[in-house]
């Protein structure tokens, strides 16, 4: 997309949403699809620094978003695309993590800096085979080996670029550390892994679970998340996994 036309696109996204005849759940759907368009690019963008400056409005715009309307987290999150493709589900990530963190008191620059760090929580997969990312079935051991590298590649990706805070790269490279001690790539735990890794940790597995893959049936939010409280909760944070059943019950209410 020219810078023209991104810009003419910009505009006229600002422009409905800043409209007063669209309800809260129209100006929902059309951030989220706006942003995805957006994002897709992004994320064939080569140069990372170029990818975090564009990003940085597309998060600015959902957290306006939030403070302007009470509702917007609920209607956000019901236009999960529920339908497993890197750019959904990298947004789809963002945007729980957003929820959940404004939900934990996350503020100002605090909050896009969180929605940034879920946005680019893979973005280690660009160094991984497609034919591994792509596999319709579960991963061999030696696929899984790979697969389990990108967060060290995120790390290296971000370290070679200046415009990701120290936050942004320890949601990358902490997002699969687990709160009691066995996850990876350095096995830390609890209060040693950073808020914004514990929040895309919990956030990034509730995504996957009631997502649609080719070897999967995605689950129901409700079934999701009673599994991670009765089976997996020791690998998260107590507070966040309290604070994302607050979450999803809110929205759970203002939708009915």
């Amino acid at each position: 997309m020219r810078d023209s036309d991104r810009l003419n696109y910009k505009s006229y996204v600002q422009d409905r949403m800043n409209s007063t005849e669209l309800d809260v759940g129209t100006k929902a759907m059309v951030l989220k699809d706006s942003s995805m368009t957006l994002v897709e690019e992004l994320f064939e963008n080569p140069d990372v620094n170029q990818a975090l400056n564009g990003a940085r409005p597309v998060i600015q715009d959902f957290v306006k978003f939030m403070r302007a309307e009470p509702e917007a987290m609920s209607h956000l999150i019901s236009l999960s695309s529920h339908d497993f493709y890197t750019y959904n589900h990298s947004l789809d990530v963002s945007v729980y993590s957003l929820g959940l963190a404004e939900a934990l008191g996350f503020q100002g620059v605090d909050l896009e800096e969180m929605g940034l760090a879920a946005l680019f929580h893979d973005i280690g997969k660009r160094q991984v085979s497609l034919d591994i990312l792509c596999k319709k079935g579960p991963l061999d051991p030696a696929e899984w080996t790979q697969m389990q590298k990108h967060p060290q590649f995120g790390l290296m990706i971000l370290n070679q670029n200046d415009l990701a805070s120290d936050a942004v790269k320890a949601a990358c490279f902490e997002h699969h550390e687990s709160f009691a001690g066995n996850g990876y790539p350095q096995k830390i735990s609890g209060q040693e892994i950073h808020p914004f890794a514990r929040i895309v940790a919990l956030t990034d597995t509730y995504d996957a679970m009631t997502t649609q893959r080719s070897y999967n049936t995605p689950m129901t939010p409700v079934d999701a998340l009673t599994m991670i409280k009765e089976k997996l909760s020791a690998r998260y944070d107590p507070e966040m996994l309290r604070a994302l059943h607050s979450v999803l019950f809110k929205m759970k209410n203002q939708a009915a």
